[in-house]
């Protein structure tokens, strides 16, 4: 029996056991093969996406402003129309809700004529299972771990904050603290019950732990806050981190069991950490401004940087029904 370029039967004994998720479209970008790999690392099964076109697959790609990419700059179709590889970071939504970071990497096939009859795209997670599966069972052991989210917990956070000021003292190493509420958590455990409050609490872990990056420091505070150490940051990078969590957990939602899904939102206070301060005076200022925030629906009159931010990274983020309010006073902004 022939075979084409894009038939599984080529791939499938070769792909079905890799770690990569590998997934081949044809040239309408109709899904025809999805390995294991691509079912552990979003949830998806083989028969819920095969047959499928991808812009229907339920991963929604979307950069990191959280821009759809199934809508436009989709690196498949690119390599369907100009023949070329393309690699690219991007946002998948896990089954669950949660977003996650990978690397794309797409690369054309043809027929022996040469013809272009389809694409594979190859991604892997970049959130470091294996060493992040060790650096959680250490907390576990050593009670730094929060066992709802599985993220460090409030005591591992302060530690570290008194850590990160002590470099700031003496090496005047820059960083920076967001403090990260969960709108509307208590309509979410009085709605849909306690249990969807506990998923939703460890979705969005998941989804800041993606977003922020690897040097940082994501833990929950307590109750429905969680609390972010950037380590090496300016006030721009600062507000970036805050825009891009408050966008990916607005692109987050899961389904609660009785075919209604609930949808989140994050509020976010943020400021660089500024000469005398301790860190009960850090986390308070981002805590007041996290709280303004979602006193005043997001708008404040912060200043003239509000301005600037408001050009780009806040729109996206009230667009997404998020919140963001970053300390502009002084010389921390």
């Amino acid at each position: 029996m022939a075979v084409t370029p894009i038939d599984p039967r080529v791939y499938k004994a070769l792909l079905d056991h890799v770690n990569d998720g590998v997934y081949i479209v044809d040239l309408d970008r109709r899904i025809l093969y999805w390995n294991e790999g691509a079912f552990l690392q979003t949830g998806y099964e083989a028969h819920d996406v095969v047959g499928r076109r991808c812009p229907e697959d339920g991963l929604c790609h979307v950069d990191a402003s959280g821009h759809r990419l199934c809508l436009d700059r989709c690196p498949l179709a690119a390599s369907l129309t100009d023949g070329e590889s393309h690699e690219l970071e991007i946002f998948l939504r896990h089954k669950q809700g949660r977003r996650v970071p990978v690397t794309a990497r797409v690369q054309p096939l043809r027929s022996a004529d040469g013809a272009i009859v389809g694409a594979v795209q190859i991604f892997s997670d970049d959130s470091a299972k294996q060493d992040a599966r060790r650096e959680m069972e250490e907390m576990s052991r050593l009670a730094f771990l929060d066992q709802v989210t599985k993220l460090p917990n409030r005591r591992f956070l302060e530690m570290s904050l008194q850590t990160a000021l002590s470099e700031y003292r003496v090496h005047k190493e820059p960083f920076g603290v967001l403090v990260i509420d969960l709108d509307r958590f208590k309509a979410i455990n009085d709605t849909f019950g306690h249990a969807t409050g506990d998923h939703a609490l460890q979705e969005v872990a998941k989804t800041l732990k993606g977003t922020m990056r690897p040097t940082d420091i994501v833990g929950r505070w307590g109750g429905d806050e969680f609390m972010a150490l950037a380590h090496h940051v300016n006030k721009e990078v600062l507000k970036q981190l805050a825009a891009r969590c408050c966008v990916m957990v607005a692109q987050t939602s899961f389904p609660t069991g009785d075919g209604r899904f609930v949808s989140v939102s994050v509020s976010i206070g943020g400021t660089l950490a500024l000469p005398g301060d301790t860190a009960e005076r850090l986390t308070k200022r981002a805590d007041e401004l996290m709280y303004r925030t979602k006193t005043n629906g997001g708008v404040t009159k912060e200043g003239h940087g509000l301005k600037t931010f408001l050009s780009y990274w806040i729109n996206k983020a009230l667009k997404a029904s998020s919140n963001i309010l970053l300390h502009m006073l002084g010389p921390c902004f």
